[in-house]
């Protein structure tokens, strides 16, 4: 019987690394904005009714966030621990900018990767 492309742990391999990588794009991407444009961003994070002191600790956060996860989600071997830091940053933000008031495309957007975050914070390694 012919074997599955699918079934070749090397092509299984590279396509679980393009998908983390794909999936970690968006995140990396808003890293270098949230640095240089830092107190742009904590007014943006203000005007939402947070306090600017927690604003500023929340963006602190979130940049952290971004970059361990985003590399661990990757790189580690703890891509476990990257997913759960990208959905501590990204359950949130959608909530606090997304929700309210209800930016659909942005909310079903995230929602689908909170999904791929959660498949992958919930299966097993390759």
């Amino acid at each position: 019987m012919k074997k599955s492309i699918l079934e070749n742990k090397s092509i299984k391999s590279f396509l679980d690394f393009f998908s983390r990588a794909s999936i970690s794009a968006i995140f990396i991407s808003s890293i270098p904005g949230k640095i240089n444009g830092f107190e742009k961003t904590v007014e943006y994070i203000s005007s939402k009714g947070i306090p600017d002191p927690i604003s500023s600790i929340l963006l602190i956060g979130a940049i952290i966030c971004l970059i361990l996860g985003s590399g661990f989600f990757i790189f580690g071997e703890n891509q476990k621990i990257g997913a759960v830091l990208l959905l501590l940053f990204l359950i949130p933000t959608t909530i606090i900018f997304h929700v309210f008031p209800f930016h659909q495309r942005a909310v079903l957007m995230n929602l689908g990767l909170i999904g791929g975050l959660i498949i992958t914070a919930l299966r097993e390694p390759i």
